[in-house]
């Protein structure tokens, strides 16, 4: 699959707690949790991540976002790799973005249970437009995608995103998806061909165009794997875009609600947006860094 990571952030501090407070573990994100010891914590990422790097006292933790989460952006694992990166950090300790990325799969897939994938973890710790290959035996090969600045530019100026305002849990659209794999691997095996085309398309782009066509293939073939992945709403924005002069587009995440992204040239960028006025745009541009450390107090 090919993935990218954008400038919209999470920001996680962790510091060491004193003895002057009378809670050893306070944790402070869409709401704060003060407890003396890991089991009790109710956020089940912080919890396990707590677990695995073994800061489990005198320790806090506190997290802002840019992206509020179930919007399909991939803010969950995000989360999970920066706390992971946070953490290490805390304890001195160096640590790579492949291990960021497998301890972050090991919580949230291994542990947790969650039906997701290993995308999200790996483009966030990554960073940068990547080609990400799953590979039988549960490794994984993360290689940039390799197009020229002009073209990263010309992309970034044609794409747009959209917010639908609806929010959903991946995990459950997910699981209604793995039921029916067997059934759609002929259109499983066609998504992941269109992969290869997109990386061409970015590689040697004869009509950059073309990666709108590719995106919206890709969006038909997604939304006929099972029904909970769109809804009428979602399909009537998507066909309001297209109306409007967009190429093609998908919803972002495994579906149900989220962003809205579409390839749109520059002179139709106004006709879309007028046509998607009740949606908040989101601004972006392209990050090419993965996980990072800003800070580290002496």
């Amino acid at each position: 699959m090919v993935s990218s990571t954008i400038n919209k952030y999470i920001y996680i501090t962790v510091n060491r707690l004193t003895r002057y407070f009378e809670h050893s573990i306070s944790l402070k994100y869409s709401r704060t949790e003060l407890v003396n010891s890991v089991e009790d914590i109710s956020h089940p990422i912080i919890r396990e991540a707590l677990k695995l790097t073994g800061v489990t006292d005198r320790v806090e933790i506190a997290s802002m976002a840019d992206i509020p989460s179930g919007t399909g952006l991939g803010s969950s694992s995000a989360y999970a790799v920066s706390l992971l990166h946070a953490l290490h950090t805390f304890k001195g300790e160096a640590v790579s973005a492949k291990k960021l990325a497998e301890e972050a799969c090991k919580i949230e897939i291994e542990i947790l249970k969650d039906p997701i994938g290993k995308q999200d973890q790996f483009i966030a710790a990554y960073g940068g437009i990547a080609h990400i290959r799953f590979i039988p035996d549960e490794s994984v090969f993360v290689d940039p995608v390799i197009c020229s600045p002009s073209t990263k530019k010309a992309l970034q100026d044609n794409l747009m995103i959209f917010y639908t305002g609806l929010t959903r849990r991946a995990g459950d659209i997910l699981e209604v998806q793995k039921a029916q794999t067997v059934k759609k691997l002929e259109v499983l095996r066609a998504m992941k061909n269109l992969c290869g085309n997109l990386i061409e398309t970015l590689r040697e782009p004869k009509s950059l165009s073309d990666f709108g066509e590719i995106l919206h293939q890709g969006w038909l073939l997604k939304r006929s794997l099972v029904q909970e992945i769109s809804n009428d709403v979602i399909n009537e924005y998507y066909e309001r875009a297209r109306a409007a002069g967009a190429i093609g587009g998908k919803l972002l995440g495994a579906g149900g609600g989220g962003f809205l992204l579409f390839y749109v040239e520059p002179q139709n960028h106004s006709k879309v947006r007028s046509a998607l006025s009740d949606l908040t745009e989101l601004p972006f541009a392209f990050e090419p860094q993965g996980s990072k450390v800003i800070y580290i107090s002496d």
